[in-house]
């Protein structure tokens, strides 16, 4: 198949060069030159605009968004709204708030483009091991670019899981278990580094929990990988942002009535990362040396 595809950031160019693995031809554009030609260099065709990478794709025309979410999404597909006509699909493959995507797939509609949400899920790996994809929108036109899907995920790794808005809903959620995940693991980690008396190897027991353990997983997998370079990570910091779907995640819980407390605390445990002192801290030592002449330490 023959598509163009926006955004060749480290997961677009990746699934560019998975595509053109595959047999597809691709018309590639982001918004440096240098990008491009980068693009060019893997075997795509390069487009200098987006109303030149429409007009170098035939009808029924697929263009294949993956741009971060926001404006940067919303401008994008605006704009293309404007150049794509009757029949041809846009798919979001990006990290779109689902209501979003539901109020865009209606404008779409009304221009008779028809739009699928894809939540993509497989980071920088996703090229050698390919991508996890959960898709929304209409049964007819997922059919219509199933080919692209089957060749970017593994096997079972791709599902249309319902209708507009689904997929990015879908990912969402996941992105938040991942939050939760992450946590859990990070403070089992930080329990064993910190009983010193028995110098535990994190690397080893990352290695071991992976044959057999009820908790083996593949982000064990890659803390293998990270203790392996850095045994204490001394050379990182514990600075840790959130792309935004965790919170979309638990604003979601909180709308539906659903109790989502380890996902909840997981997100504010991030945030309390970036501090680079907590004042709640500090108010809750002085508190306590006025109610009960606890020592507190000084600076």
């Amino acid at each position: 198949m023959k598509i163009g595809f926006i955004g060749l950031g480290k997961m677009g160019m990746n699934m560019v060069q998975r595509l053109l693995n595959g047999g597809h031809e691709i018309v590639a554009y982001a918004r440096t030159a240098e990008t491009v030609k980068k693009a060019e260099e893997k075997g795509a065709e390069g487009a200098a605009s987006l109303q030149d990478i429409v007009s170098r794709l035939e009808k029924p025309r697929i263009v294949w968004l993956m741009v971060p979410s926001g404006k940067a999404t919303e401008d994008t597909i605006m704009d293309l709204a404007g150049l794509l006509e009757a029949g041809d699909i846009l798919i979001d493959g990006g990290n779109s708030f689902y209501k979003d995507s539901l109020r865009r797939a209606g404008e779409l509609k009304r221009r008779n483009i028809s739009f699928l949400d894809i939540g993509t899920s497989g980071g920088i790996w996703g090229l050698k091991i390919g991508y996890c994809m959960m898709i929304g929108g209409d049964k007819d036109v997922f059919s219509k670019v199933e080919p692209l899907l089957k060749t970017l995920a593994p096997e079972n790794g791709y599902a249309h899981v319902g209708p507009h808005g689904a997929g990015h809903f879908v990912k969402m959620v996941h992105n938040g278990i991942e939050y939760a995940m992450l946590q859990g693991y990070a403070e089992g980690f930080e329990i064993m580094h910190a009983k010193k008396e028995f110098n535990l190897d994190l690397r080893m027991i990352s290695h071991l929990w992976n044959h057999g353990s009820v908790v083996r997983s593949w982000l064990l997998e890659l803390a293998e990988d990270a203790f392996q370079k850095d045994p204490r990570l001394d050379s990182v910091r514990g600075y840790v942002e959130d792309s935004g779907e965790g919170r979309w995640t638990v604003a979601e819980a909180v709308e539906l009535d659903v109790p989502a407390p380890a996902i909840t605390l997981s997100l504010l445990e991030r945030f309390r990362s970036r501090q680079e002192e907590s004042f709640s801290a500090k108010t809750i030592a002085a508190l306590r040396n006025e109610f009960g002449g606890h020592p507190v330490k000084k600076k």
